[in-house]
C-alpha cells in the first residue's frame, strides 16, 4: 500500500508538472502532450505500470479497511476517534472513494477519448490537438466544480497518506520532521495546482 503511495506521489508531480504548461504556453503543452502520447516507452511501458499501481492501491485500500473493521470481534463501548487522530485519517477510504469517482471521471474524459483517438478510429495525430481538447473540458461549470472538490479531498487524503507511506516503509529517523513538513507542504501544494489549472481553464476558454 505504501509503495504504490509512493508510486502514485511521484506521478502527481509529473502529471502536474506538464499541465502547468498550459497556463503559460499553448505550445509547449501541445508538445509535451504530444511528446507522452506518441513516446513508445511511456504508453507501452510506463502507462500499463502507472494503471496497474492505481488499480493497486485502490484495491489495498479497500482490504486494508475491511481488514480493519473485522479485527475487533468486540466494539467500543464509546469510541472517539478524534481524540489521537485526524479527520483525514480516520476517514481515508471516503476521500479515497471520491478519488476513485473522480478518477472514473478523469478517464472518461481524457484516456477514453485518447484510447479511441489512436487505436480505435485510428485517426492522423494532431499535435496541435491537446491545449483545445484540455480547455474543452472545462466549459463546463458542473465538471469544473467536481474536478476541484475532488482535488481538496485529494489535499486531505495526501495529508495523512504522505507522511504514512514514508513511516509505513520503515523510514524513520532525524528526517522525519523534514518529511512531514514537506509532506504537508506537498498535500496541498499539489492539489491547489490542479485546481488552479481547471478554474483557469474554465474561466478563459
Amino acid at each position: 500500500m505504501a509503495l504504490s503511495a509512493l508510486f502514485l506521489i511521484i506521478f502527481l508531480i509529473i502529471h502536474l508538472a506538464v499541465n502547468l504548461t498550459s497556463l503559460f504556453s499553448e505550445t509547449l503543452f501541445n508538445e509535451m502532450s504530444h511528446f507522452m502520447g506518441t513516446n513508445p516507452l511511456i504508453q507501452f511501458g510506463m502507462q500499463p505500470i502507472l494503471l496497474f499501481g492505481v488499480v493497486f492501491h485502490f484495491v489495498m485500500g479497500f482490504i486494508l479497511e475491511w481488514k480493519n473493521k473485522t479485527a475487533r470481534n468486540v466494539s467500543y463501548v464509546k469510541y472517539n476517534g478524534g481524540a489521537n487522530a485526524s479527520w483525514a485519517s480516520r476517514n481515508m477510504i471516503v476521500s479515497g472513494m471520491v478519488i476513485l469517482a473522480f478518477l472514473i471521471v478523469h478517464f472518461i474524459d481524457f484516456w477514453f477519448p485518447e484510447m479511441n483517438h489512436k487505436y480505435i478510429e485510428m485517426l492522423p495525430e494532431d499535435p496541435n490537438r491537446y491545449f483545445t481538447e484540455l480547455q474543452h473540458k472545462f466549459v463546463s461549470p458542473l465538471r469544473t466544480g467536481f474536478y476541484v472538490i475532488a482535488f481538496g479531498l485529494l489535499a486531505l487524503h495526501l495529508l495523512h497518506g504522505f507522511q504514512s507511506a514514508f513511516q509505513s516503509v520503515g523510514f524513520n529517523n532525524k528526517y522525519t520532521s523534514a518529511v512531514k513538513s514537506f509532506g504537508k507542504f506537498y498535500s496541498f501544494a499539489i492539489p491547489l495546482g490542479f485546481i488552479i489549472i481547471a478554474l483557469y481553464h474554465h474561466f478563459n476558454h
